[in-house]
């Protein structure tokens, strides 16, 4: 991987950070933002970790207040607990409050330039608790691999400052990157230390994004399932900040807030039961549905830079995007307005799309009259094309005169652009009120000056084309048929994007030290070299293993087994050696012999009957010195698809041919040598 720039192109506003200097390479990585860097962004994030904590005393308090009113039978006991129920409760509906605050505090994650904007909504990100796997995690390497815990200490420090340092990630490409990396090396994590049918005892403790609540688990799913939490909400602030009135601003906007409801859905689609409501079916439901809106509406405003012609057809195209943005955002807010989901989503979060779903359908109405009233009646050449164009765009079709009549008639023009602008109005009202209802939004002036600006703008429309003389009654505009040039897309998270390496890959391939296998102790067996050889074939590289024994030879002799892994030869360490450098130190050895260090699998060894016929046919010396890559093992990250490798709902399965009990033979074979 590439190491990081130390800032984003368009300037961070989280500056203050923190680099790591590798010894070996001489790079420097970005670590994540420096956690004492005073930002809007960081110091926002400080008073998320403040009220998380603040919500898990008050909770603590509240669960002994109400233990102790069950047990007791002293009314005056149960008079004194009531109170300080009552007390509790009341300060933790104050730090909901607060923490909902924080929530809507949407203006802090807006870019800073001077053009005016519709404001998008971010998420925080979810706060966790320090984590110390140093004790754990070597008992678990000296009690299943065999191996002195302390040699390790260095690989778990790292890894632990890896999981530091993605708590504070940078917001911009450095800090998706740093999320990424912590993401795939839980994958290792996984593999090495999670057995199936054992817990290491260690609790993962993550906050709720929505409502500061606490929860934890042991299953290392939870870290998993929060860490792609937080890499979909980078996005959505990374999606805020960009400069929405340029279009390189508004393609990253858009790409953004893709990957975004791409996070969201694959969380969604791959973890079940989470412990905490943000990661709720419901609540990514409704996360992944308000991104497809935000990019819809940034659709909208894209097209509105490329369609600076003021023709007939962009405006009816302009006015359809509109109605679809307003679409998208109705389905929203009747997400978010479910009984489930209304409970903690932020009132000023389901104020702001309410207030964005009139506003587009007002626009929409807006452009309607525009393209009615501002442009000429077409020509007889032009004429088809428009009334193709007028047919599809109206939901219903107007009363009145035909449509060819409508669109060269001036005055049916003007009548109809009215009633499209008396619908805009109140649209552009409605969605002013609804925006005075939510105190936070009140306090948003970027948002109360678009809503003004663009009420205005209609308003002057209509006292324009309105005539004294108009004794007709404004007809009720139609609505307008949503549709849209650029569909949303929903872009699942890139695992292969960031490369890693096992930090633990000195326990030696995954293929067999992994937390599921199980083996014997280790066992050093001293050989000789006979007349014929030590007496056994090898076959696979990394770690090479004994594919059969020749009974009454040196190598049966010695008590080495079929199915055994070699792992160390004279000392030095084999387990991701290759085929070819196993055979050359073995060849090397003189008339003292050597030393093998070798384990076996449990599980692995053949049946006894198997083991007598094959070694009958191995005797008669037939077979052929090839070596093969069958039990190659290359770095995962590049070998699989990091779809399945970091899915962890799913099992990762063994390759067949790494496994050994299931290898029928009647001859040394092709891929196999003797020696």
């Amino acid at each position: 991987m590439m190491p990081p720039e130390e800032e984003s192109p368009d300037g961070d506003r989280d500056s203050g950070l923190v680099l790591l200097h590798s010894p070996k390479s001489g790079s420097t990585r970005k670590q994540g933002c420096d956690p004492f860097a005073q930002t809007q962004r960081s110091k926002l994030q400080h008073r998320r970790a403040r009220i998380n904590q603040q919500i898990n005393k008050e909770m603590r308090m509240r669960a002994g207040a109400e233990n102790l009113f069950r047990a007791t039978s002293n009314h005056k006991v149960k008079e004194t607990v009531a109170l300080e129920l009552s007390y509790v409760n009341s300060n933790l509906q104050l730090l909901k409050e607060e923490l909902e605050e924080l929530n809507s505090s949407m203006d802090v994650y807006q870019n800073d330039s001077e053009s005016i904007s519709v404001p998008m909504i971010p998420l925080g990100l979810k706060e966790t608790k320090e984590l110390d796997l140093l004790v754990p995690l070597k008992d678990f390497i000296s009690e299943h691999y065999g191996e002195e815990g302390v040699l390790f200490e260095k690989e778990i420090k790292e890894f632990m400052e890896l999981r530091q340092a993605m708590r504070t990630p940078s917001r911009n490409e450095a800090g998706l990157e740093l999320l990424m990396e912590y993401y795939n090396q839980l994958y290792f994590l996984d593999s090495r230390f999670f057995p199936p049918t054992k817990t290491l005892g260690i609790f993962f403790h993550w906050y709720d994004s929505l409502t500061g609540v606490p929860s934890h688990q042991r299953a290392l799913a939870f870290e998993k399932g929060s860490v792609l939490f937080n890499l979909g909400a980078l996005h959505t602030q990374i999606g805020a900040r960009q400069d929405r009135a340029s279009l390189p601003g508004l393609n990253q906007a858009i790409d953004a807030f893709q990957k975004a409801a791409g996070a969201f859905n694959y969380l969604k689609e791959n973890f079940s039961n989470a412990p905490s409501l943000d990661m709720s079916a419901a609540s990514l439901t409704m996360l992944v549905r308000l991104m497809v809106a935000q990019v819809q509406e940034c659709v909208f405003e894209k097209m509105t830079l490329l369609r600076a012609q003021n023709d007939f057809l962009s405006r009816l195209q302009l006015a359809q995007e509109a109605a679809r943005v307003e679409d998208v955002y109705s389905v929203v807010h009747q997400t978010m307005s479910q009984p489930h989901v209304k409970d903690y989503v932020p009132f000023s979060w389901t104020t702001m799309v309410h207030v964005k779903s009139e506003h587009f359908k007002a626009l929409s109405h807006y452009f309607a009259a525009i393209a009615l009233c501002d442009c000429p009646a077409p020509s007889d050449a032009e004429l088809p094309e428009q009334e193709k164009a007028f047919l599809q765009f109206h939901v219903t079709m107007p009363e009145g005169p035909s449509l060819s009549v409508l669109l060269q008639d001036p005055e049916e023009r003007r009548k109809l652009g009215k009633a499209h602008l008396k619908k805009a109005i109140m649209k552009h009202e409605e969605a002013m009120r609804i925006h005075g209802l939510c105190k936070i939004l009140r306090k948003m002036d970027i948002l109360q000056e678009v809503l003004s600006f663009a009420h205005k703008r209609s308003l002057s429309k209509y006292s324009e084309i309105d005539h004294e003389e108009d004794f007709f009654e404004t007809g009720e505009a139609p609505d307008i048929h949503p549709k849209t040039h650029q569909k949303p897309e929903i872009k699942s998270p890139n695992f292969s994007q960031v490369k890693v390496t096992d930090l633990f890959h000195r326990l030696g391939p995954l293929s067999v030290f992994s937390a599921k296998n199980k083996w014997y102790p280790a066992r050093r067996v001293h050989l000789m070299r006979g007349e014929n050889g030590f007496g056994f074939t090898l076959r696979g590289d990394s770690p090479v293993l004994i594919a059969g024994v020749i009974p009454g030879g040196c190598a049966a002799e010695a008590g080495l087994k079929e199915g055994d892994y070699i792992i160390s030869v004279n000392g030095k360490d084999c387990k991701w050696s290759k085929h070819a450098e196993v055979v050359q130190l073995l060849k090397s050895t003189g008339k003292e012999g050597v030393d093998i260090g070798v384990i076996t699998l449990q599980g692995s060894e053949c049946p006894k009957a198997q083991v007598d016929r094959k070694a009958a046919v191995m005797s008669s010396g037939s077979g052929m010195l090839k070596s093969d890559k069958e039990n190659s093992r290359k770095s995962l990250m590049n070998s699989k698809s990091a779809s399945t490798l970091l899915v962890w709902s799913k099992k990762s399965k063994r390759s067949k041919k790494s496994t050994y009990s299931g290898v029928p033979f009647t001859a040394v074979g092709d891929n196999e040598a003797m020696y």
